[in-house]
């Protein structure tokens, strides 16, 4: 079965962003840092042996969410460079939960707009989060064109 998930690079705050996705999300974090590469990477100073080269949030339904940090020589991008996390759902049942990770996840951020009923039907909202990472959120009924 394939799948395709979100990956998100980050300059140096993987482990704390992953773990704060967790806080919210719920879900298991695991991580795999460039230390534990041994000498396939070279010598790594201490503050990059520390760094994440590979993370992932697991949600307890299946949904992936990746990550890692982006090591000395290697140019960073932007988390938000074009690309947005987007989580939708054409069951409203689930408009309450949503509201309340919309909430939880853009504090320290800055919101784009509100969650809240759309134009087209649905409760929609988005929002660049603390880390700079771009969230859209949206759930409707299945008949709009949103979800």
């Amino acid at each position: 079965m394939a799948t395709l998930n979100p990956y998100i690079s980050f300059k140096t705050e993987a482990a704390e962003a992953l773990e704060f996705y967790r806080s919210v999300l719920g879900g298991t974090v695991e991580t795999t840092t460039f230390e534990s590469m041994g000498d396939a990477m070279g010598p790594l100073d201490d503050a990059t042996k520390k760094l994440v080269m590979h993370g992932s949030l697991t949600l307890d339904d299946g949904l992936v969410l990746m990550a890692s940090d982006t090591p000395p020589g290697m140019d960073h991008i932007a988390p938000s460079a074009g690309v947005t996390v987007a989580m939708t759902s054409a069951d409203m049942a689930d408009q309450p939960r949503f509201a309340d990770y919309f909430a939880r996840l853009s504090e320290g951020g800055t919101v784009g707009m509100p969650f809240e009923q759309a134009p087209w039907g649905d409760h929609f909202g988005q929002f660049d989060d603390k880390f700079g990472v771009s969230w859209m959120f949206d759930v409707g009924d299945g008949e709009s064109t949103g979800a």
